[in-house]
């Protein structure tokens, strides 16, 4: 059996080996490494794969997230709405821009940002709700949609896990997760699902008046060389890895397709085990890996073992050449950075609970049926000994 590993990016690479090489040597010889035509092709490929008016690149997933929340106009003292289980950089960007990060508890089924705990945590002062596609799942938002209409709020859609899912409203239109909201933002870290070979991100948004405002914040805040109209950052994404995302973006529906089944495989392996509960999907048809849509591509597949110490089947699977991740161990809300003495720990019960209950199993392409046979064997072993 070939080594198991949690992200197998080599073997996902071998069979683009050609194409990233010569691609990678043609933009070195272009010089064109920052803005370059590779990456204005990206921008265009993405826009159209994804069905959104308006892709700008940047740096990273972290400065996507920041960027957006600046483009919006959003100013210190105002409130916005996010998820208390998920990783920190939702609420990071928050903090930096010094407006007030209201953290809610999740879905127990979709671990999803809550959509009642979201009403109950609007006030006056509330500008903006910030839903993350959660491990690659669609977070429920029909409904998201229909609180900021009411409320006039903002949506910014955190994708860094979710690119490629699609989302299939209640009248049955079916769009691109990242592309519903006002404006969103994605990751293109190496283990993502399109993931270059070093840190990469975007924005999307369908708002042309935001578009501009946002190109001009990417770049120092200017759109004509030393004229500032806006204060910017500096966050491109470089040619080179405009170059490798190029190559993989043909090949994300395929590599979804391969985490899907994966999953399935994972899931049919786990039926009748009353400690593990599977991951799930959120669609009409409450099919338990969405086999009527695509709403989850599985940037991780993630159970909840219960009445089981997790953390002694974190040390069984790595003794046995495992590898495994618990995301996430500590609620945001507990994060001494992030502590707050507004919050209640009743208004927390769920994702209190999570953090003692999750792990993570290998998820990637390249996962084949020998390895997830050995992988659920050997947790079914402990959960059940």
């Amino acid at each position: 059996m070939r080594k198991i590993q949690m992200v197998d990016l080599k073997g996902q690479y071998e069979h683009i080996k050609e194409q990233v090489n010569q691609s990678v040597l043609d933009a070195i010889e272009s010089t064109a490494y920052i803005n370059g035509p590779e990456v204005h092709q990206f921008q265009k490929e993405l826009e159209d794969y994804l069905g959104v008016k308006h892709v700008i690149p940047c740096a990273n997933g972290t400065d996507a997230l920041q960027i957006a929340m600046m483009g919006l106009g959003l100013a210190p003292g105002d409130e916005v709405i996010t998820a208390d289980f998920t990783f920190a950089a939702t609420v990071e960007v928050i903090a930096l821009l010094g407006l007030t990060p209201v953290l809610v508890d999740v879905d127990p089924v979709t671990f999803n940002i809550d959509v009642e705990a979201i009403r109950k945590a609007i006030t006056p002062r509330t500008k903006a709700i910030v839903p993350i596609h959660l491990f690659g799942l669609a977070a429920e938002m029909d409904a998201i949609m229909d609180i900021a209409k009411e409320h006039d709020l903002f949506v910014i859609e955190d994708n860094a896990q979710g690119i490629g899912g699609t989302y299939t409203t209640r009248d049955m239109a079916k769009l691109k997760t990242g592309t519903i909201g006002h404006v969103a933002s994605t990751s293109f870290f190496p283990s993502k699902n399109l993931g270059c070979y070093g840190d990469g991100g975007a924005i999307f948004t369908n708002d042309d008046d935001l578009a501009h405002t946002i190109r001009g914040i990417v770049n120092h805040g200017m759109y004509e060389r030393y004229h500032h109209d806006v204060v910017g950052v500096n966050s491109r994404l470089d040619s080179i890895q405009a170059t490798i995302l190029r190559a993989k973006l043909p090949n994300l529906d395929n590599y979804n397709a391969k985490r899907r089944d994966a999953a399935r495989k994972y899931s049919k392996a786990f039926q009748g085990i009353d400690s593990i509960v599977t991951p799930t999907g959120f669609c009409d048809a409450g099919a338990t890996i969405c086999d009527v849509c695509d709403c989850h591509v599985f940037h991780q597949y993630t159970l909840r073992v219960l009445d089981t110490d997790r953390d002694a089947l974190v040390k069984h699977l790595n003794e046995n050449d495992i590898p495994c991740g618990v995301y996430y161990p500590i609620p945001l809300h507990l994060q001494k950075a992030y502590s707050d003495a507004r919050y209640n720990e009743a208004d927390f019960t769920v994702t209190n609970q999570l953090v003692k209950e999750v792990i993570s199993l290998p998820m990637h392409t390249e996962l084949d049926d020998e390895q997830i046979n050995y992988i659920t064997k050997t947790v079914i072993e402990f959960v059940t000994r």
